[in-house]
């Protein structure tokens, strides 16, 4: 069970990291706006989700819960894009996943609440990989970054992260997790409508747009299995973002860019905490 869902977390970890590289492009490069990388967010995923749902044992409840699950989705995801997109602005693709280490903490013990036995030792790893992420983050762009600027973004997509996670986790025996996801990401591309043209929008950036869509195809394989993993633990689902941030580290290393030495040390910490959780 461990080995099936470690290979679960890193097939994640790698859909998530192409996707990851993709939305610094998006946001920094392409020149979308909120409104404009959220619509091509949601619109192209809903599409590549909706084709998979044949292939899925998909369930559904007409009851409040279902309905309830599909509206806190909507939210979770909407704050997620929405704020990603204004952080990412400051913060690189890399500190942003360190800054997800936070929600380590919380997901493990909601999984205690859940039934989960708590272990002294899986928090001392989880305390460790978030000081490793803590050393990351302050190795980026340090004195550059307005924190102010981004302070309530960041708190708010920190917050939809560990919230999508609660929501699928506890709403899943109302509605599937797939079925949860789509009908929000359908939910937000419409009300997207109201503030852009799509039109206008590729006018604007074509091949911007177009790279942000193809990349929703790993990022729409990651989502489902990210689900997999939710159904298991949400400490695991956490231990995803610094996964990737640990790829990204690595990626940062074959392109030959400037490491400083607070990074490699808080990567090492970071690994090292990541490993020791998913062997005891």
């Amino acid at each position: 069970m461990v080995m099936n869902v470690t290979v679960l977390m890193l097939a994640v970890t790698a859909c998530f990291t192409v996707s990851s590289l993709s939305d610094k492009y998006a946001v920094s490069e392409a020149g979308f706006s909120r409104n404009e990388f959220t619509f091509l967010m949601c619109s192209s995923m809903s599409v590549f989700l909706g084709l998979t749902l044949p292939f899925q044992n998909i369930s559904f409840t007409l009851s409040w819960q279902s309905i309830a699950a599909i509206l806190l989705i909507a939210l979770c995801k909407l704050t997620e894009f929405q704020m990603s997109a204004a952080v990412l602005k400051e913060l690189s693709a890399f500190e942003l996943k360190a800054w997800l280490g936070v929600t380590l903490f919380v997901s493990y013990i909601t999984d205690v609440l859940y039934g989960a036995e708590l272990s002294l030792i899986k928090l001392l790893c989880i305390g460790l990989t978030a000081v490793g992420l803590v050393m990351i983050a302050r190795s980026g762009k340090e004195g550059k970054i307005n924190y102010r600027k981004i302070a309530v973004p960041l708190m708010l997509y920190l917050g939809a992260k560990y919230g999508y996670g609660l929501v699928i986790k506890a709403f899943t025996p109302y509605i599937s997790p797939s079925l949860q996801l789509l009908s929000a990401l359908i939910l937000i591309s419409a009300a997207m409508l109201f503030f852009i043209k799509p039109s206008e929008l590729m006018k604007k950036n074509k091949s911007g747009a177009l790279k942000v869509i193809l990349a929703r195809i790993p990022n729409t394989a990651g989502m489902l299995l990210e689900n997999a993993v939710i159904a298991v633990s949400l400490a695991n689902y956490s231990f995803i973002q610094p996964m990737i941030l640990v790829t990204l580290f690595f990626i940062s290393l074959i392109r030959k860019e400037r490491c400083s030495g607070l990074n490699l040390a808080g990567s090492i910490i970071c690994v090292a905490g990541v490993v020791m959780f998913r062997l005891v």
